[in-house]
């Protein structure tokens, strides 16, 4: 764990992003394709982290980025090279693109500065769509990582973002995967090795400006 002045300097807001993934309704909302990752996000309270962060960033003048997957009602340009994705057209919420199932999931909160980042496929949030030439004209040196799952997106943006240059941060309790036991496990087994772990709590404190409450 980094100290807190190191922290705070790394967390610097005028060269940090903060990205949530898919955390859409139709994953993590109350009639979400996925209901097991629906129910691990709620009832460890990552779903809620998440949105603390993101209030917390809008306050602070940290950039915020929502990065949501989706498809074409046709499915055209959609990957079929994977069990997953055939899995997930076969799912009775669909992830269509201008539907409910694609929008922010409460209690997370969009506000007009913030960047979402739509991707027709692949697996990962960063890989292949806007969110690096942004984070780049934005002068982002720093990614938060937020969301879901970590059992395939959230590794993934932790690897992508490493591999385009930017120091990845992951509060271990924003993000969630199934079985439960598994995100703790792949934190402490392979995003610790990469990335900076923190929590909550700590980044809020970073944010916090001296002096104040």
């Amino acid at each position: 764990m980094p100290s807190y002045e190191q922290l705070r300097e790394l967390l610097d807001p005028a060269t940090t992003a903060l990205l949530t993934v898919e955390c859409q309704q139709g994953v993590v909302g109350t009639e979400s394709a996925l209901p097991e990752l629906a129910a691990a996000a709620r009832t460890s309270g990552a779903l809620g982290n998440v949105a603390r962060l993101v209030d917390a960033a809008h306050q602070s003048g940290v950039q915020v980025l929502h990065a949501f997957a989706e498809r074409r009602p046709d499915g055209r340009g959609a990957n079929h090279n994977a069990r997953l994705f055939r899995a997930a057209e076969r799912l009775p919420v669909q992830q269509l693109s201008g539907t409910a199932a694609v929008r922010i999931a409460p209690p997370i909160e969009v506000r007009d500065e913030d960047f979402v980042v739509r991707r027709l496929h692949g697996l990962s949030p960063v890989a292949g769509t806007d969110v690096d030439p942004l984070l780049r004209n934005l002068g982002c040196r720093t990614l938060l990582i937020t969301g879901v799952s970590a059992n395939v997106a959230i590794p993934n943006a932790v690897f992508d973002a490493v591999n385009l240059g930017y120091t990845a941060v992951v509060p271990a309790d924003a993000i969630a995967g199934v079985p439960a036991d598994y995100t703790p496990a792949m934190v402490r087994n392979t995003l610790a090795l990469v990335a900076t772990v923190t929590t909550t709590d700590e980044v809020l404190g970073a944010w916090k400006r001296p002096g104040g409450s």
